[in-house]
Parts: C-alpha cells; sequence; structure tokens
C-alpha cells in the first residue's frame, strides 16, 4: 500500500508561506527550520558529494538535463547509489527552482515518485539527491532508437507505464493536500525503475493548486512546446486540469512512439496533438496511430478504448476532460485486457511479467 503524505497543518503553512515567498523572489524560503515550521529535510556537505561522485567525474555523468548534470554516486558512509543532479547556475533553471523541488520533494511521498533522500545548497552550490533509477527516462525507451541496449517497449509495458503515471499525478492532485499541479509533465520527467515502474522527477515547476472555492491559480507560463494545455498558454490561468491534458500528450507519445513536437516530420505531422487529431475523427483509421514497433501485438478493444482516454484528455475546453482519479480507473481496466486470441503475446522485458499491471492496479501502484 502506498503511504500518502495528507500534510500536517504546519506543513501545509510552511508550504504556503514557502510558495508566496518563492513567487515574490523571496530568497529566505524556509529550508530547515523546525522552529518555524518548516520542511525538514536531509542536507549534505559539497564534500560528500564530491566523494560520492569521485570529483564529479565524467565517468559519472549519466545524463544531463534542463536543470543540470547528473551523475550516479556512491555514498561512502553507507555505501547507497544515488543519482547527484548537480543544478547548472548558468542554465535556465535558478535557485527559485532549486527550493521549489526542495519544498515539493520533501512533502509528497507516492511510489511513482522519485524518493527523494537531500540536498546541498553550500556557497553557491545547488545540488538534489534521489534514488538511482537505472533504466533512464521513458525518453530515452521511446525515443531514442539509437541504442540497441533499449528494446521497444510492448503494449503492456506502455500501459504499466502510464498507469503509474497517472497515478502519481491522481495523488498529487486528489491525495496531497493541498493539491500540486505538476505542470511539466513530459517523457524526459518520468522515470523508471528495474520493472519498468514509472516515477516522476524534477519539480521545479510545480505549484500548489487551488483550494476552498477556487477553480484556478495563476501563473506564469511555463513548461514544454506541445504539452501545454491550451488555455493556460492563452491565459496564465492553471487549474489541475492542465496536468490531465499534458498526461493525455504523453499517452498519446506512448502509443503511437512519437515525439510531441517532431521538426524533422512533414510539415502536417510535426505536432502530434493535430496531426492525431485529424486521425481520430474517424475510429476506423486508429489502427494508423499505432507505433509500428508495437507490429500490431496490442488487444484492439484496448486499443480503441486508449483512444478514448486520450481524446477525452486532450478536450479543448478544459471542464470537458476527465479527473486523473477516472484516468486511473479506465488504464486499469485497459491493462487488464488480454490480446487478441489470434495475436501472440510479445515477450516483456526482464522483470516485468504480464499481470504486473493488474496487481500494481490492485495496490495503489
Amino acid at each position: 500500500m502506498s503511504c500518502f503524505c495528507c500534510g500536517s497543518s504546519s506543513q501545509i503553512k510552511a508550504l504556503r508561506s514557502s510558495q508566496s515567498q518563492l513567487d515574490n523572489n523571496d530568497p529566505n524560503t524556509p529550508g530547515a527550520n523546525n522552529d518555524s515550521g518548516s520542511l525538514i529535510t536531509k542536507g549534505f556537505t559539497l564534500q560528500v558529494l564530491t566523494d560520492a561522485t569521485d570529483n564529479f567525474s565524467p565517468e559519472c555523468l549519466v545524463d544531463v538535463g534542463s536543470f543540470g548534470k547528473v551523475y550516479r554516486g556512491n555514498l561512502r558512509e553507507t555505501g547507497e547509489i544515488v543519482a547527484v543532479e548537480h543544478l547548472d547556475m548558468n542554465g535556465s533553471r535558478g535557485h527559485r527552482e532549486f527550493l521549489v523541488q526542495v519544498m515539493m520533494l520533501s512533502i509528497l511521498h507516492h511510489p511513482n515518485l522519485i524518493n527523494f533522500i537531500g540536498y546541498c545548497a553550500q556557497g553557491n552550490e545547488r545540488i538534489l539527491v534521489h534514488e538511482y533509477l537505472p533504466l533512464g527516462s521513458l525518453d530515452q525507451h521511446l525515443h531514442d532508437r539509437s541504442s540497441k541496449q533499449n528494446p521497444p517497449l510492448n503494449w503492456y509495458t506502455r500501459m504499466k507505464i502510464a498507469l503509474g503515471t497517472a497515478s502519481a499525478l491522481e495523488y498529487m492532485h486528489s491525495k496531497a493536500i493541498p493539491p500540486v499541479i505538476y505542470r511539466n509533465l513530459k517523457p524526459s520527467n518520468i522515470l523508471l525503475d528495474n520493472d519498468f515502474n514509472a516515477k516522476l522527477y524534477d519539480f521545479g515547476l510545480s505549484k500548489l493548486g487551488p483550494t476552498g472555492d477556487k477553480e484556478h491559480v495563476s501563473a506564469s507560463i511555463m513548461g514544454t512546446f506541445g504539452y501545454i494545455a491550451p488555455e493556460y498558454e492563452k491565459t496564465g490561468l492553471l487549474t489541475l486540469k492542465a496536468d490531465v491534458y499534458s498526461f493525455g500528450v504523453v499517452l498519446l507519445e506512448l502509443v503511437t512512439g512519437r515525439r510531441a513536437v517532431d521538426i524533422t516530420r512533414p510539415s502536417k505531422e510535426q505536432n502530434l496533438v493535430s496531426w492525431a487529431n485529424r486521425i481520430m475523427k474517424k475510429p476506423k483509421k486508429f489502427p494508423e496511430l499505432a507505433d509500428p514497433l508495437l507490429q500490431g501485438n496490442f488487444p484492439a478493444q484496448g486499443f480503441n478504448q486508449t483512444m478514448a482516454v486520450i481524446a477525452m484528455c486532450l478536450e479543448e475546453k478544459q471542464t470537458a476532460r476527465p479527473m486523473m482519479s477516472d484516468v486511473v480507473a479506465a488504464i486499469k481496466h485497459i491493462s487488464s485486457e488480454k490480446l487478441d486470441d489470434n495475436v501472440n503475446s510479445p515477450p516483456l522485458e526482464a522483470g516485468v511479467e504480464s499481470n504486473d499491471l493488474v496487481k500494481g492496479a490492485d495496490h495503489g501502484i
């Protein structure tokens, strides 16, 4: 069973205070002062993390993201293998987003969110430490075909990843108090463990959601082109349904194997949602949307139902989009459907059992 962190009154007060100060560019956001109700998490010295990564050696470098460079580290005191994310102070992501990450990761706890271990804020250094996931991101497995180490994902693995991602958003929207809008959902922010369970990370753009009678919060328009909900892009008014739209784009990527935006394709196919919307108007053409790498190995009914979920998530009007709890229920059902009798079930990746999705859904994964 997942352990939902719903937040004590002091934590909620700290979150609201922190978010307010962040919105006003206040550098004195609470960090680890228990007397003031601030959030507590483990702090690392720069020396400990320098030792863990062999002085941030290129040999330990595993990824370069928008936040900075990610290293594989070995904490000498415990022998624990961790991911050490070193903020690039000259990049587009700054100290403010570092504070947001620490704030969110300290209060949010769910099997499909990255396990946050601690941070370093020594001098000008800003470093995050979280669990190390050797399989990397969904983006690498779905779109990086240059590596033979990443075989094509089969249908059931894709649905398992979709279910885990949806469950994480459901927790943030419905279980966390106050609710949290993730605001940056995309395949590169979905990491995979050895059993292909999805774990969201990079909470630098996350925002505390509306409470009480409020339906939205005002926010500067931030995110990644191709995943931003149209109403948020037009007005700057942010709701939980913006995440639902982004999830619809990611689910469409899982089904088609295409990127949300791909300038290497013909002009009419460069924007995935626009291209797919034209085809989704004719249900008989749904099979044209399937990733060729699936080689037709998916249940026809489940595929059509997935397209229906995608269409609802991508509704232009935010009020017409489903809640993430409804999306989770739908994907659990889809995941339980077997391949048609006349289609052989493809082999699953190492560590993935054919009934993992159904078991995972029953246990809140």
